[in-house]
């Protein structure tokens, strides 16, 4: 999973567009218009989003944060709408084929922004992984503060946290009225997140690990007057309106939160136009719950039968429950310190990097390196994700992994989760288009979920074939997540269109996955805060497979692996009817000889 900088929205930050150059169809008329489109969307799209320009090196906005109130809102409604409107003139009749691919990128990244402001995620969600509490803490490793004016914004925008918060509770305080209500347990686990951070010391949050870094190159004046008023605008604005979202949380939300059996979005009112909207805007297609959840069953019942068959030669039974019981329960089956948690990670990144050049053409410069989480975020947080490296340098890509309570991680799916968040999963993609000249600038940095998210469920696999796990135990993580993506299928449908209850999702997953139970249920109350994400996964990595396997039948003997990897990422995260059109050219090539 990619971890997003937006504290507002989720929008993931993707790759882009590689090898293509700008079109040359009608110079003068779309390709141009269509460029100032691109440029004109980018540059609003960071202006609503600072936090987002920050990460990626633009210090333009350092001083302030996302607009999250009404007029916020419907302001880049209008902003979407009108872009949207003029995209659709330009006749792509017109365009040569890169812009043509630019054309659809963008009208989908308009439309999939108009449509996530139309599900009012802002009146309901509180979350656990990703919301203000987390997010926060997070900004001072996106943020480069190396002059006294990077750090007079950074204290600028940590006084913008109170008002922030002050939108967000008035948001939830309109979904109140609405009938738009979180969920039970995402918001009991972020009541204990800011019980927790407001416990301490504001000395030991985070926002004041930039007061670490000496400065010795600024002016004695300016260093005394960073230190002071960062931290005095921690403890007198940011910790205050924390606290005050933390009493509204307990003492108007929980009171009311969605009970666990009626926990998925299909209660709330607009609940079910808003799922399918999500399903369009995480996957790009057209799909059915229903048909989603087919799938998923599918998906779950070959995970058994591989399982079984792979586990009598590696554990010596192939009965689901025993292999269940003994992976889950067997404590030499699981890590003892966080250092043997950072071992691990290190020495699968060190493998996989030696083998890239064998399997692929596009190779990036931009180093990939293991980071731990913060115990503000641990707990309740996914057991692994990757933040993207700053464009300008200045940060290399994270692979952020989980070492909380390290008794409970297993050892045999660090490896299959290292090659999904760092190579050749998605670091590989995101630094390779970071690098990218003569690309529109959204494609770099921007896409389709679906995408980027089954391209790293593919390269689980593809590690296999690469000779990358270290034995059969290993082995048998990459189809413990392989599962888990399955999963997903049945349990975010299940929970979202078919009136599933928390538990019942659990229980599904524990039943059908090897997966720690603390796993599962961080995983459940994930996809209750950000229902369709989940389902990417799965649809992405089945159509990146069978266009492999297409290509196989097609090409016979002139198969290239890495010609269909470089292909594949050549042309960006873009949604799956593109991928299939490009990845269909490029077979035609071959066959022409060209």
């Amino acid at each position: 999973m990619i971890r997003t900088h937006h504290v507002a929205s989720r929008s993931l930050l993707v790759l882009a567009l590689i090898g293509l150059g700008p079109g040359r169809g009608n110079a003068d008329g779309g390709s141009q218009i269509l460029a100032r489109l691109c440029e004109e969307y980018w540059q609003g799209t960071l202006k609503a989003s600072p936090t987002t320009a920050t990460s990626l090196g633009d210090h333009r906005y350092d001083a302030l944060l996302e607009d999250i109130s009404p007029t916020g809102l419907e302001l880049e409604r209008q902003r979407l709408e009108g872009v949207l409107a003029q995209v659709r003139t330009v006749d792509e009749r017109e365009l040569a084929a890169a812009d043509r691919v630019t054309r659809s990128a963008l009208i989908l990244e308009l439309q999939n922004g108009l449509d996530g402001i139309a599900c009012h995620v802002e009146d309901w969600v509180v979350d656990p992984l990703n919301g203000p509490q987390v997010a926060f803490m997070n900004l001072p490793d996106i943020t480069a503060i190396r002059t006294p004016q990077h750090g007079a914004d950074f204290v600028l925008r940590c006084r913008a946290m109170g008002p922030y918060l002050d939108q967000h509770i008035a948001n939830l305080k309109g979904g109140l009225g609405a009938g738009r209500i979180a969920a039970h347990d995402p918001v009991r686990k972020v009541l204990e997140e800011l019980d927790a951070l407001l416990a301490q010391p504001v000395e030991k949050w985070a926002l004041l690990t930039p007061l670490e870094t000496k400065h010795d190159d600024w002016p004695p004046a300016a260093v005394a007057a960073f230190r002071s008023t960062l931290t005095a605008s921690v403890r007198d604005v940011v910790k205050p309106a924390f606290a005050r979202y933390r009493d509204f949380l307990r003492g108007k939300v929980m009171p009311v939160a969605r009970p666990q059996d009626r926990a998925g979005i299909s209660f709330l009112p607009g609940g079910p136009d808003c799922y399918r909207k999500q399903i369009r805007i995480q996957t790009s297609l057209d799909l059915t719950p229903e048909e989603l959840h087919r799938r998923g069953l599918e998906q779950v019942a070959n995970f058994r039968r591989d399982l079984s068959e792979l586990s009598v030669r590696a554990l010596g039974t192939g009965d689901i429950a025993a292999i269940q019981k003994k992976l889950r329960g067997d404590t030499a089956m699981h890590f003892r310190t966080t250092a043997e948690v950072e071992a691990k990670a290190s020495e699968a990144l060190a493998r996989a990097r030696a083998a890239m050049p064998a399997w692929f053409g596009i190779l990036p410069r931009t180093p990939c390196e293991v980071k731990v989480m913060g115990l503000y975020e641990a707990p309740n947080s996914t057991i692994a994700y990757y933040r993207q490296p700053a464009p300008d340098g200045s940060r290399p890509g994270y692979y952020m992994i989980n070492t909380y309570k390290p008794e409970t991680r297993p050892r045999y799916e660090a490896e299959a989760l290292a090659f999904h968040e760092a190579i050749p999963g998605h670091h590989l993609q995101i630094a390779i288009a970071q690098e990218l000249t003569g690309v529109p600038e959204f494609r770099k940095h921007q896409g389709t979920t679906a995408f980027v998210e089954g391209w790293a469920l593919y390269t689980e696999r593809l590690a296999d074939e690469m000779g990358l796990y270290s034995g059969d135990l290993d082995r048998i993580g990459m189809l413990s997540y392989d599962a888990w993506r399955a999963c997903r299928l049945v349990v975010d449908t299940g929970l979202h269109a078919m009136g599933w209850s928390r538990q019942q999702a659990i229980d599904y997953m524990v039943e059908n996955s090897v997966l720690a139970e603390n796993n599962i249920v961080n995983e459940v109350d994930r996809y209750l805060s950000w229902p369709g994400q989940a389902l990417a996964y799965k649809v992405g990595q089945l159509e990146i497979l069978k266009l492999r396997d297409e290509g196989k039948r097609r090409l016979g003997a002139r198969f290239d692996i890495k010609g269909f990897h470089d292909a594949v990422l050549r042309n960006g995260a873009v949604a799956l009817p593109v991928l299939r059109e490009q990845v269909e050219a490029y077979y035609a090539r071959v066959e022409a000889g060209k």
